[in-house]
């Protein structure tokens, strides 16, 4: 029996056709850098203060005093949720009295702002905050707005792989890039935040399935050599592409509807991929189209110049003619004794805090010091290297040691920010760079680690379930950013420690560099320094065998 990769050997592994795949499929990854980040943009919030109306009769002194002064990150700010009592200081001008020479302005009753806000135009014209008022007592609507698209992520990421089984890599790809830019530009249409918010949840459903399905048929297409560069340069590094051009639409669009109109207009280019991105050969094998996948299989051959088999798929010789019982496996299983229970614990917790720790900082650039555009696109810029880097140090060096160097990296710079003088924020915002380098490097290693830690009978179950802790981080990830209006500082030291955290966590992690991928549950290795207070018949059987390489207690 010949399995596909042997069928179609023929092809070569880098050929214009390859290459085409690899391109278009990457490509359709940009919108999602714009979709998956946008947020920061579209639910800016600006500096605001309460309105004081023209209606209300003030002197100039009194106008400039109505708002009291409050000390935030080192200067003096007007108050974005009070102002002065408007009746008091109306009896105050009235009386030719003046602010602060003959009345104690700290002595003043003050209230809420009850006639609505003034906000600062000089960063945005509108966002989603200033449009439907999402600040002081409704600022929780901003992060949880974030929150729920990265719900619509999670619940997205639960269904794609079933339907991309059930009718097709192709055609669920084109429908969630449908679903992404469709939904998007509705989103131009939102009345209220609760419009905006439920049709931005079904945007994150489309937008982790596009990510998710374009990964999937690419490495299903793509040959052995190709897959690593695709799954890690192709689409990471195309996403950031789209990560990068959101803030340069953004700084010249800076009316949040406007912006939105702009981002879908790459989705719809996408659709003439249709007429060149070909369905899975694999999965119309799997569904025994097999005159489908020759006919694909043909033109790629003529795109690289190669003469194609008369017959390329031979039902009988790609069916195995001793086939295994399918063992069935529950999530249980990742719990079934205290050393892969332990190895499972530890693997939710480091995607948890390590997704914490990218998408803080990704939605942290406008509480960062300096023009907010710019820092998002360095912040977006970095991940370029961070990948290229992760992809060089997977390929020479074991894997808990590198993964946890990046992660104390960008851990330790993050906690030096606080050290930093308020007159150096060029060296704070390099610090942040540098941390976000650190935590990305790490968040695109996970993939490669999970799936060499467990065995084949449960790997896509335990990266099922790690990444699925690491949609959880996302989720809480926006409330880190919420911190920061009140402490510039708080959300770097809850990130840097948390990232130092499970840094050490890692370096307890069994070493999957060079070592034979495990088959059962029986050779997943040794959480390293975790032992059992009583030791099984089997433990000590394998103690005593030098030659057995994993235990498992």
């Amino acid at each position: 029996m010949r399995d596909y990769e042997d069928v179609t050997a023929f092809l070569g592994e880098w050929g214009p056709f390859q290459r085409l795949i690899f391109f278009l499929l990457s490509a359709s990854i940009i919108p999602n850098g714009f979709n998956g980040m946008s947020v920061v943009f579209l639910a800016g919030t600006p500096e605001h203060h309460c309105r004081v109306p023209d209606s209300v009769n003030l002197s100039s002194a009194w106008r400039n005093n109505s708002v009291p002064l409050l000390l935030q990150n080192g200067r003096e700010v007007p108050h974005s949720c009070r102002r002065y009592r408007l009746a008091t200081i109306a009896n105050f001008s009235a009386l030719g009295l003046e602010p602060g020479r003959d009345v104690d302005l700290e002595q003043l009753e003050q209230e809420g702002c009850l006639d609505g806000w003034e906000y600062s135009q000089d960063v945005y014209l509108s966002t989603i905050v200033t449009e439907w008022n999402l600040v002081c007592e409704n600022d929780w609507k901003t992060p949880l707005t974030t929150s729920l698209f990265f719900v619509g992520v999670l619940f997205g990421s639960f269904v794609s792989g079933q339907l991309s089984d059930r009718f097709g890599r192709k055609s669920i790809l084109f429908s969630t890039m449908a679903v992404q830019t469709g939904f998007s530009f509705l989103q131009i249409f939102s009345v209220s935040w609760e419009m905006f918010t439920v049709l931005f949840i079904i945007v994150g459903m489309g937008q982790i399935s596009n990510y998710v399905v374009a990964f999937i048929l690419g490495t299903e297409i793509l040959g052995k050599s190709v897959r690593i560069l695709f799954s890690t340069l192709g689409v990471c590094t195309f996403f950031a592409v789209g990560y990068m051009l959101l803030p340069l639409f953004a700084y010249f669009i800076r009316d949040w509807r406007m912006l939105l109109l702009a981002l879908t207009v790459p989705g719809v280019l996408c659709v003439p991929l249709w007429w060149f991105i070909p369905e899975s050969p694999r999965w119309l094998l799997s569904q025994k189209r097999f005159r489908e996948a020759e006919v694909i299989i043909q033109k790629a051959a003529k795109m690289n110049n190669k003469v194609a088999p008369a017959v390329i798929f031979d039902s009988v010789e790609l069916q195995d003619p001793h086939p295994l019982k399918e063992q069935k496996v529950f999530i249980l299983d990742l719990f079934r004794t205290r050393n892969i229970a332990t190895l499972t614990i530890m693997s939710v917790l480091l995607w948890m805090l390590t997704s914490v720790g990218y998408f803080a900082l990704s939605l942290d650039s406008p509480n960062l010091h300096g023009d907010v555009y710019l820092n998002c696109f360095l912040s977006a810029l970095i991940e370029v290297p961070a990948y290229v880097t992760a992809w060089l140090l997977l390929r020479t060096l074991p894997r808990r040691y590198i993964i946890s160097g990046v992660l104390f990296l960008g851990g330790g710079v993050l906690l030096l920010i606080q050290l930093v003088p308020a007159d150096y924020s060029f060296v704070s915002i390099g610090l942040a760079m540098l941390g976000k380098f650190g935590i990305t490097s790490a968040f695109s290693m996970l993939y490669v680690f999970t799936a060499e830690l467990y065995p084949t009978l449960v790997r896509n179950m335990a990266v099922g379930v790690t990444s699925m802790a690491s949609r959880v981080g996302s989720i809480i990830a926006p409330y880190f950013v919420y911190l920061g209006a009140y402490n510039r500082l708080l959300p770097y030291i809850i990130m840097g420690s948390l990232t130092i955290f499970i840094g050490i966590v890692t370096l307890f992690f069994p070493e999957s560099f060079g070592v034979t991928l495990p088959e059962t549950l029986d050779q997943i290795q040794k959480v390293k320094g975790f032992r059992s207070g009583k030791k099984s018949r089997d433990l000590l059987e394998r103690e005593e065998n030098p030659k057995v390489l994993v235990t498992a207690f």
